[in-house]
């Protein structure tokens, strides 16, 4: 299992490795300032519900809800006892995309808000959808569909698989407000950098100098380039924005290393380097055996004799005597590193306890990131 482990971390930090020393696009590594997603929230009622619902005694919300949708469609419940299972509270959440038009759809997430065991073949009632303005952006309704569920029997016992208390709609809001953005009027607009770098930032500013004309970009920090708008394009931004979108630029970054003491994961840059270093890593085994005897009275034994249990231990020690000493030599790469650590047989667990180890012994020249 190690040795899978530890050849899944090679492929990955081999891949790691050929992808930084490819040229990306900036669409890819670059966000528009003003050009972004939209969070909506809503409340909502489930319904449908195959008495897996809301206790109404429980949850006075929903209960309220339920009451005034009925009043709404012309029912009088007021002053009843409603003792309905099959209907959940829920909210709901969505994200509208810059630019979406009204009448076209988005998905959205469902998730009970009060004690309902699962939303298992429920259906939303139309729901409104609030920006952080307090506006209604779209409507959402339709059949939920579940990553999990929960069944049970008359005895008690029940199985739950993922989490049946929240689900989503695909395509199941329709946008009914536009958020107004007059992209082609921008004078100027600015590239956000998804990781922010001075050398990449300055590669961008030189490839979009490059293809549409000198000072139509400069780099105003590690994370930001400003892009003017060129009178070549005659106000027209968006196409600007199109043709430099798809040009390829050098990416860099910060030597780091991310581990996952969860998983055991580790990925590296191909940027770390390490000071000349000895690495030995040995392995001390104490291993305890629990054998208990029965003894019990023979034939003859005095009356009042009974059957005990004696405990017996043993303890053993192991070290492994085979332990080796790698070397690590000056400046020495990712290739290098790996292939040092493998050569001492460690697996990841071990991996991240010596990276630590190294970095703490200030030999490792990368920025470690534990997750």
């Amino acid at each position: 299992m190690a040795r899978i482990s530890a050849s899944f971390m090679m492929i990955v930090m081999a891949l790691v490795f050929c992808a930084s020393a490819q040229a990306a696009r900036i669409k890819d590594i670059v966000a528009v300032e003003g050009i972004r997603d939209n969070m909506l929230l809503g409340y909502g009622l489930v319904v449908g519900l195959n008495g897996t619902g809301d206790r109404l005694q429980n949850s006075a919300f929903t209960e309220q809800s339920l009451i005034a949708f009925l009043e709404r469609q012309g029912v009088n419940t007021r002053g009843t006892s409603l003792k309905t299972r099959n209907v959940a509270a829920v909210t709901v959440t969505a994200k509208l995309p810059g630019f979406s038009r009204t009448g076209s759809n988005i998905d959205v997430s469902v998730s009970a808000m009060g004690d309902a065991k699962s939303l298992q073949g429920g259906t939303l009632l139309a729901t409104p959808l609030y920006g952080a303005d307090g506006e209604v952006y779209a409507v959402a309704q339709g059949a939920i569909a579940l990553g999990g569920f929960e069944a049970s029997g008359q005895s008690g016992s029940s199985i739950t698989k993922g989490v049946p208390t929240s689900g989503a709609v695909a395509n199941g809001a329709v946008v009914e407000r536009e958020i107004d953005f007059d992209l082609n009027g921008l004078k100027s607009v600015k590239l956000a950098l998804r990781n922010p770098d001075l050398s990449t930032a300055n590669h961008i500013a030189e490839a979009i100098n490059g293809r549409v004309g000198p000072g139509t970009a400069n780099m105003i920090d590690p994370g930001t380039v400003m892009v003017h708008a060129n009178p070549a394009y005659k106000g027209d931004v968006a196409t600007m924005l199109a043709d430099i979108e798809t040009l390829d630029v050098q990416t860099d970054q910060i030597a780091r290393i991310v581990i996952d003491e969860a998983s055991g994961t580790i990925v590296m840059g191909e940027n770390v380097r390490i000071d000349t270093v000895a690495v030995a890593q040995g392995n001390l085994v104490v291993k305890v055996d629990e054998a208990p005897k029965v003894s019990q009275p023979n034939a003859f034994a005095p009356e009042g004799a009974q059957t005990v249990v004696v405990p017996s231990t043993n303890v053993s020690v192991n070290e492994n005597s085979d332990a080796r000493m790698a070397v690590l030599k000056n400046s020495a790469t990712l290739k290098d590193l790996v292939a040092g650590l493998n050569a001492l047989g460690v697996g990841p667990r071990d991996m991240i306890t010596i990276l630590q180890t190294i970095k703490a012994a200030g030999a490792l020249q990368a920025d470690i990131q534990t997750r």
